[in-house]
């Protein structure tokens, strides 16, 4: 069976450790105000990078 020969120093226990945090999320303002998760739709206007990919609600009723 496997035995470390030595004992891991607290500096190294804690250098392996220092990849462990947890970040806090980051968050992008848009220019009408509302915020949004990076690299995703925003769901109250349907804009992704200044394009309309996603149609409102009351388009989809005028539609029908």
């Amino acid at each position: 069976m496997a035995v470390p020969k030595k004992r891991t120093s607290k500096a190294k226990r804690n250098m392996r450790r220092s990849h462990d945090g947890i970040s806090a999320p980051s968050f992008i303002v848009e220019a009408d105000g509302t915020v949004r998760r990076p690299h995703r739709v925003n769901l109250e206007t349907g804009l992704y990078r200044g394009r309309k990919v996603l149609a409102d609600a009351k388009e989809e009723k005028e539609a029908e």
